[in-house]
């Protein structure tokens, strides 16, 4: 009976889930496609974690200061570099945003693209970037979602904010598999474009994946996030707190939403 039961309640959630993305996939451009003047004119950057929520600890830094660091240098160099570009920030200081706030900031002012700005964590010898986009979950790839995901538990009332979704409960990972966005080719296309300047740069890339995040599960645009570098390896971390090092993902990713938007703007 119980079990009954449970199948229903998440069949219900899984439908009106899907219903809902639907309904507003189709509203964000009234079932049009887009605008042949179409232009990136608002761009959301998102600093990981922040406050209350450490994130991954280095030997001598934590990534929410290390992601908030690259992201407000990254806006500055947007603004200096793609003029007319508006740049709007999830935080500029050391607080706990929730993460269905962040993107629900974007949906708001109808952003062209969203990044967020994370980094790494594994083994002592563990390198390399990754860029992660919305999507299913694959077997041996959920290691990124399950540690991101795990900052909703610091929110209070999660469940209501993500319609139900528990990241203790593997069965929750339905919900997020139903809430792949419309702009899953061109959150791609970007997260490609962010790994190749980061190769050419001389980094070590460990390619892109389709996670089921939380931050980017109801995005109304083309959104990314990306694992700047291994906070856990003594090298990169060392990479990351110099100046050097941040100006370098910096002109990465600046380069990469140059190409993008070339692509796509006509």
């Amino acid at each position: 009976m119980k079990s009954d039961l449970r199948i229903r309640k998440w069949c219900s959630i899984m439908f009106a889930t899907l219903g809902f993305f639907l309904l507003n996939s189709f509203k964000l451009n009234n079932g049009q496609p887009e605008p042949p003047d179409y232009q990136i004119k608002t761009i959301v950057i998102d600093a990981g974690h922040g406050g209350k929520d450490t994130g991954a600890q280095g030997r001598r830094s934590l990534e929410k200061n290390v992601a908030l660091d690259v992201a407000l240098k990254l806006g500055r160099q947007i603004q200096k570099d793609i003029p007319g570009v508006k740049i709007i920030y999830t935080r500029t200081t050391d607080e706990f945003v929730e993460l269905y706030k962040r993107i629900r900031l974007a949906n708001a002012n109808k952003a062209d693209l969203f990044i967020s700005i994370h980094c790494n964590s594994g083994g002592s010898s563990a390198h390399g970037t990754e860029s992660l986009v919305s999507g299913s979950h694959r077997l041996g790839q959920q290691d990124a979602a399950v540690r991101e995901n795990a900052s909703l538990l610091l929110e209070s009332n999660y469940k209501e904010n993500y319609q139900g979704f528990d990241p203790k409960d593997p069965e929750s990972a339905i919900i997020f598999s139903l809430m792949k966005n419309r702009f899953r080719e061109k959150s791609i296309r970007l997260a490609q474009m962010i790994e190749g300047e980061y190769v050419k740069a001389g980094r070590h890339s460990r390619g892109f994946w389709e996670k089921g995040l939380a931050v980017l599960a109801e995005a109304g645009m083309p959104a990314v996030l990306t694992e700047i570098g291994f906070i856990s390896n003594r090298e990169e971390e060392s990479y990351l707190l110099s100046d050097e090092g941040q100006q370098e993902i910096v002109n990465n990713l600046v380069s990469a939403i140059k190409i993008y938007k070339n692509s796509v703007e006509r």
